[in-house]
Order: structure tokens, then sequence, then C-alpha cells
């Protein structure tokens, strides 16, 4: 076929055109609503803490979320145990007083002594130890080879105050951590000594 005496392609129509135009709009619209609405933004994933104190948002640091955790943790547990200790007039101190100085049998502790035995330091040990001697739960006397040192010790009303409580704590501990492996335990008691070496 020869180029040069080839008729040229026929112009195309003003309706062919309109046509055409009708065509791609049609189809843009049907791509656009394919793809639906815009999704909202996706809310941050919370974790369980945050979702118990019902917080908006994720807490700043890994470090901020174990620090609160420990004390909620703390602070639930807690609540069962002096609820434990209330009927028999104790509270948290003064029951870890009692049994440092059941350990400590008839030789008894001084007061900075006690100090270094307890589990949390708080309150005064001085007294806490007048606390449980005006019940008649621990005797303090002076020592004979310096009249200076007071050595505090337990009295029979204080080891069977203790007696009573062994049991119905151990099976509190039991509930509260009970559902925990021996694995888990072992871990969780490792993490929390290794935080402790921090401070």
């Amino acid at each position: 076929m020869n180029l040069a005496t080839a008729s040229p392609a026929a112009p195309i129509s003003a309706s062919t055109t309109f046509v055409l135009t009708i065509l791609g709009f049609a189809r843009l619209l049907t791509v656009r609503s394919a793809k639906g609405p815009p999704l909202p933004p996706r809310k941050p994933q919370l974790s369980p803490l945050a979702r118990e104190i019902k917080k908006a948002r994720p807490f700043d640091s890994p470090e901020q979320e174990a620090h609160l955790n420990l004390l909620r943790t703390a602070a639930q547990l807690g609540a069962a145990f002096e609820t434990l200790l209330q009927p028999h007039g104790l509270s948290g101190p003064t029951y870890n007083v009692l049994r440092i100085l059941r350990g400590a049998g008839d030789a008894g502790r001084a007061c900075h002594e006690i100090a270094e035995h307890m589990v949390a330091r708080g309150p005064d040990v001085t007294r806490l130890v007048d606390r449980l001697e005006s019940r008649g739960l621990a005797r303090r006397a002076r020592t004979h080879t310096d009249r200076r040192v007071v050595i505090t010790t337990i009295s029979p009303a204080g080891l069977q105050i203790l007696e009573s409580l062994d049991q119905p704590i151990l099976d509190l501990h039991k509930a509260q951590l009970g559902h925990l492996s021996r694995r888990e335990l072992a871990t969780l008691n490792d993490l929390l000594a290794k935080a402790r070496r921090a401070t």
C-alpha cells in the first residue's frame, strides 16, 4: 500500500467524543466507589494494664509500664493481705516484725536489726514495737552487757497469733499466685530481684 496515496484518517465526530468522555467518567466513578470511603485511623493497641486503668493512649515507655504494673499488682495483692490481718489487730508492718522476732528466738533483736530485716522499710520500728508490746505480743529488755541496747523478743501471745495466721496466709498466697507455674514463679522472682539490684 502506498502511504502517499492513503486516505487520511476520518476525524472523530463530536458525538463520539462525548460518548468517550461519558465512558471515562463512569469508569472513574466505578474505581472510586470500589475503593470505598477512607478508613478511620486505627486506634493504638493498649496493653492489659492500660485497659485496666482506662488509659486512652499507650504508656510513654516500657519502663513506665513495668513500674506501674508493679505498683498496681502490689496494691492488689496487699489489700487482700491487710484484710486477712485486720481482724487480728495487725498491719503488714507489725506482722512483719512479729515474724522477724519469731525467727530470732530467745535472742531477740535490737530495733536497728529489726529494721534491717523488714520487707518494706517505712514506719518507725520503735513505734511498731510499742504497739506490739502494748498488746502483750512482744517484750523488751535491756542487755546485761550494754544497758544502752534494748532487745525485743516475741511473747507467747505473739507466737500464738502467728501460729493462727500461718496456714491462712499460705492459703492466700496460693489463691493469689497459684495459677502461675513453678517455672513462671521462678522467672518472676528472678526478674523482681534483678529490678531491685538497679536501685
